[in-house]
């Protein structure tokens, strides 16, 4: 694996919108807050980014408070001049998207050209879903011969949002733009390893929304449980783990009110090719999904585990270890980078302690396995892309979410048991299915319990297409646009007697 060239030197203070500390974003600026200052490093290099003030639960009440406040105007404007807000917003960002791009490569390790991408990604969203702000719209029902049964959308009123640290500016955007266009004020936690992008984020809402309609909060669990239990937060919506999904629903009762909730969850994906299917398709779709070169494995809808018809086992098998040894691992914004570092150290670890998981199991190592021999990359969260064959349906690697480089291969021979196989987790996220026959194709796709499934494609997301997971991957949708719009408010329903 070739060493990508180094980039041209841009501090990290330019990219920044403060000039000592980052600090949480309440009421339409940055405020002194109660919790602990931190140093934000970035896991490719170790080296210091930035001094981030986290949230503590008071400020967590300040900005609940700020936005509660702010709420009852905001939704008195019209649908249309909110969307137009959050047009505004996107090009603000759509102006600063190599600047953010490059803040939230550093932050997570991941390389430039994706992170970018990403962020460009969430204001063309911000776009799209302005565009449809006028479809949000009730309905008039015939419910008696002369009276008038009509329904309207209203805004859940204060929403609270907990986004993950792999796509930081697209979830900040996948967030807010549904929530503010529907009436709602947002607060953000954003994940404690990846904030910045998220304060900078704020910091382009600054004259254009209303103080208290947008706040941020970097904080550790503390302040998410704040958040999330907060008396006057109505619905949640996390991106995350199932472990942390569960402790928010459990928080969630013992705060003693209900609240709407959304959640988005981990997988453990099937890409399922069949006896039909073209190997070097398959092999390019194997490790685009793993999404090795987009964020190293670390994301819930990573087609993770390879079902394939055992006559194609070793025909696809070489083609996927062909493509993984030219993916070049390198500092983030290095040129030529394909895959850069993971999130820390201690997330490389338990990454690695699944490989040996693997090796326990009984599973073969074809690749990577462990750090990349270059020097250079010796003082990051760095590890390579790792395929395991043998993998059996009781393994580690075959059940539990690795959120890393790590492929599984798995093999079968009648299609009955490749659906076994693929439904065979507590996951049911995405899944992707190959194979020329289109009557096998929908029976795969009918058969496969995920809420989101490809059909000889794989990892691609559509705007307008819902997002969301079954089983243990979560509750609702996200990316359907009035889907998403529609889930950020609710149905009241006004009867009009006609005397």
């Amino acid at each position: 694996m070739s060493a990508p060239t180094a980039a041209a030197e841009i501090t990290t203070d330019s990219l920044l919108p403060w000039d000592d500390t980052g600090r949480p974003w309440i009421g339409g600026r940055f405020t002194e807050a109660a919790g602990p200052t931190v140093d934000d490093h970035a896991p490719a290099t170790g080296e210091r980014l930035a001094r981030v003030q986290l949230a503590a639960a008071e400020d967590v009440d300040a900005a609940v408070a700020a936005a509660r406040a702010a709420q009852p105007a905001w939704a008195a404007l019209s649908i249309r001049e909110r969307a137009e807000r959050m047009e505004a917003l996107a090009d603000r960002i759509l102006a600063t998207v190599d600047r953010i791009g490059r803040l939230d490569s550093r932050d997570t390790g991941s390389p430039l050209t994706p992170m970018t991408n990403g962020a460009r990604k969430g204001a063309l969203y911000l776009k799209q879903i302005a565009g449809a702000a006028l479809e949000l719209q009730g309905r008039t029902i015939p419910a008696s011969a002369r009276g008038w049964h009509v329904t309207r959308r209203e805004p859940w009123g204060v929403i609270g949002a907990i986004t993950a640290y792999n796509h930081p500016t697209l979830y900040s955007c996948q967030k807010s733009g549904p929530a503010l266009i529907a009436g709602n004020t947002i607060v953000i936690k954003p994940s404690e390893q990846a904030p910045l992008s998220t304060l900078l984020f704020a910091s382009l809402t600054e004259d254009l929304l209303p103080p208290g309609v947008l706040n941020v909060v970097p904080g550790h669990a503390e302040a998410g449980a704040a958040l999330v239990a907060h008396r006057d937060v109505t619905r949640v919506s996390f991106t995350g783990s199932v472990a942390t999904g569960l402790q928010i629903q459990r928080t969630i009762a013992d705060s003693g009110r209900i609240k709407s909730l959304q959640l988005e969850l981990g997988g453990k994906n099937p890409i399922v090719v069949f006896a039909d299917a073209d190997p070097a398709e398959a092999a390019d779709a194997t490790v685009r999904g793993m999404n090795f070169m987009r964020v190293q494995g670390q994301s819930c809808g990573s087609t993770s585990r390879l079902i394939v018809h055992r006559e194609l086992r070793d025909a696809v098998t070489e083609e996927i270890l062909t493509r993984v040894d030219k993916i070049r691992i390198g500092l983030p914004e290095a040129e030529g980078t394909q895959m850069g570092s993971l999130i820390s150290p201690v997330h490389r670890d338990r990454v690695l302690g699944f490989v040996e998981a693997g090796k326990a199991d009984g599973g073969e190592l074809l690749a990577g396995g462990g750090a990349p021999a270059d020097p250079a990359l010796a003082g990051g969260a760095f590890v390579s892309p790792t395929v395991f064959a043998g993998v059996q349906l009781g393994h580690t690697l075959a059940q539990e979410e690795v959120f890393g480089p790590v492929l599984s291969i798995m093999t079968f021979t009648e299609d009955a048991d490749a659906i076994e196989l693929a439904n065979a987790t507590e996951y049911g996220l995405t899944a992707s299915v190959w194979t020329r026959d289109i009557d096998r194709a929908l029976r795969a796709a009918d058969a496969i319990e995920a809420g989101y499934v490809w059909v000889n494609d794989v990892e691609t997301r559509y705007t307008g297409v819902p997002f969301g997971g079954f089983k243990q991957s979560g509750i609702g949708s996200e990316q359907s646009l009035l889907d998403d719009l529609e889930q950020c408010t609710r149905t009241k329903a006004v009867n009009i007697a006609v005397r």
